[in-house]
């Protein structure tokens, strides 16, 4: 894939675990994130007259209010929507989470409806590509990312948590990496 074209593209796709639940989160990166959730996103703050306020949707905060479809305005689910503008987001990007309720036509038509809009269905560790591309994690902690991720039980996710602090604490020591690893007997 062309790096240019992925990092100025505006990516999103479904953060949550596939399945039935109660959350369902749609996650939304690049530069035009934060124009996307505008367009779709209805805040439930009212004037006194009953009259919905547009907002201006401010760095770490969270709203409440309705996706809605920008075809015929219907409300396609109440969701809870935060906003983490860049360099504060992990992919140093503009970052938009949209938490709507967690079953597969509520999820997909609020996907459906941000890709409408001009993102573009991100690759499998995309998000995570572009936070070590954007600076924002070296490789170790992409690749702990991962071990994190793929933690099946209590004991591989203190494993992987351990290793993630020891990949960061030894270069601090002025130790390389592959220092500890030899002497353990793990060479890679």
């Amino acid at each position: 894939m062309d790096v240019g074209f992925m990092v100025k593209s505006t990516i999103a796709a479904v953060a949550s675990p596939a399945g039935i639940g109660g959350i369902g989160i749609i996650r939304i990166s690049g530069p035009r994130s934060i124009s996307i959730a505008s367009r779709i996103f209805q805040p439930a703050v009212k004037t006194g007259k009953g009259q919905l306020n547009p907002i201006i949707l401010v760095s770490h905060r969270i709203y409440y209010g309705h996706i809605c479809d920008d075809r015929n305005g219907q409300h396609l689910d109440e969701v809870l929507l935060a906003v983490m503008r860049a360099p504060r987001s992990y992919t140093r990007e503009d970052v938009v989470e949209i938490n709507c309720h967690g079953g597969p036509a509520a999820i997909r038509s609020v996907l459906d409806l941000v890709l409408r809009q001009g993102a573009r269905l991100a690759d499998p560790g995309e998000f995570t590509r572009r936070a070590f591309l954007n600076g924002r994690i070296d490789l170790t902690q992409a690749e702990a990312v991962i071990d994190i991720i793929n933690a099946r039980t209590q004991e591989a996710l203190k494993v992987a948590a351990l290793l993630t602090f020891l990949m960061r604490w030894i270069p601090k020591k002025g130790l390389p990496v592959t220092t500890k690893l030899k002497a353990s007997g793990k060479t890679p």
